[in-house]
């Protein structure tokens, strides 16, 4: 019997696509490529320079009693190992598919400062092409910018007592009304924000002027297994991956977590799982996602930077059976922790108006679930590693 079709959310079928994703191999594109291979019949051509997160779903699986298996998928993800910068091969691709999705970034704030020229080019200059050719050759593109396009909030400017900051309109963020506002130029923080802010207005542009048919993605702190990297174990010694990354590795090693500024900026967190959902969506309602831009998160998840720890703590002892460590947290500077030229937004919390009327899409996931949810992945992954790492003796020089 064959399967029943499946449906947009305005009953359409849905046909089977190919879909060019730039950044499959990287922490999002490996759950979508997963989302995509294990639920539907579309194609992916996997465009990256590095596989290790999707290799599960490219190796063939295990031979049984002699015979090499297959999965499901088979056929339909290939691996294209090309940097977009300079690869001619983009084009073609491109040319091949009927939506392109764009997750190629630098999206680390403690490179937004010390590598801002890097930060600028990979964010912007890099994804002109990608642009180009999908408006040159009339195909659609899901552009993946950040929540970091809203810069600073309206209340941020207010005294702290100020009875409106606590006013929804002077801190939640709006697709279509929140304006902008960075921090001055010599705060090289804002690189990041200033270069994907600028890439969002040259694809509305496009759609405006040339037809491209586009919609714009702004997560809000997408969490769960296989994000950012462990220093040492699956990245740079030397490198500072975002925040729950780096009170993950402070938890693995067993050290306490560092509260920049006392932890005091808020912050949503969205299951990386609940996110794709939305994605999803995007991808199969072209018609009511098309010319969009979309906030996915959860302002549910709300908390400072110090709750987080406190919970991760709670959290991390429960996975690993560990007791926390007598000094669980530390206080540092913004400098001393990621240099000259630092700067930040006070509260990122998105409202939700547009992705519920267009999509019907909510988020489900607690607080609590996803970070346990990621923290068991994490300690499964790397507490080995590090216990090996650590355990090892230090070279006399």
């Amino acid at each position: 019997m064959a399967a029943a079709a499946r449906l947009d959310l305005d009953g359409n079928p849905i046909a089977p696509m190919t879909i060019c994703m730039i950044g499959a191999g990287g922490f999002i594109g490996s759950h979508l490529c997963e989302k995509l291979m294990a639920e539907t019949p579309h194609t992916v051509l996997a465009v990256d320079v590095y596989s290790d997160k999707i290799k599960h779903l490219l190796d063939p699986p295990a031979y049984a009693e002699g015979q090499q298996a297959r999965h499901p998928w088979d056929g339909r993800i290939q691996f294209h190992r090309l940097n977009i910068k300079h690869d001619s091969r983009l084009e073609g691709l491109i040319k091949m598919s009927d939506l392109t999705i764009n997750l190629a970034a630098i999206c680390t704030p403690a490179d937004y400062n010390t590598r801002p020229l890097d930060t600028i080019y990979s964010n912007f200059i890099d994804s002109l092409p990608v642009v180009r050719y999908c408006s040159e050759n009339s195909k659609r593109l899901i552009h993946f910018s950040t929540c970091e396009v809203y810069g600073k909030t309206i209340g941020s400017f207010l005294p702290m007592d100020h009875p409106l900051r606590k006013e929804p309109e002077f801190y939640v963020l709006k697709e279509d009304a929140s304006p902008c506002i960075f921090g001055p130029i010599e705060k090289q923080r804002w690189s990041y924000a200033c270069a994907k802010q600028l890439i969002e207005r040259l694809i509305y542009a496009e759609g405006a002027e040339n037809g491209l048919q586009f919609t714009i993605v702004r997560p809000f702190n997408w969490i769960g297994p296989r994000m950012d990297f462990i220093p040492g174990i699956d990245g740079p010694s030397e490198g500072v991956p975002r925040v729950l990354a780096c009170f993950s590795n402070n938890l693995l090693r067993r050290e306490p977590l560092k509260l920049v500024d006392g932890g005091q900026s808020q912050r949503t967190f969205v299951y990386i799982k609940d996110a794709i959902e939305a994605v999803l969506l995007m991808i199969e309602n072209p018609a009511r996602a098309n010319g969009h831009i979309f906030n996915v998160g959860n302002p549910n998840n709300e908390v400072t930077v110090k709750q987080l720890a406190e919970i991760m703590i709670q959290v991390y002892s429960k996975v690993s059976g560990e007791p926390p460590v007598e000094v669980p947290t530390i206080d540092v500077s913004s400098k001393e922790f990621y240099g000259e030229g630092y700067d930040d937004s006070d509260k990122r919390i998105p409202d939700m108006t547009i992705i519920n009327k267009q999509l019907g899409w909510n988020p489900k996931t607690s607080l609590w679930d996803l970070l346990d949810s990621t923290l068991t992945y994490q300690h499964r992954t790397y507490a080995e590693a590090i216990r090996r790492a650590m355990a090892k003796p230090v070279a006399s020089s």
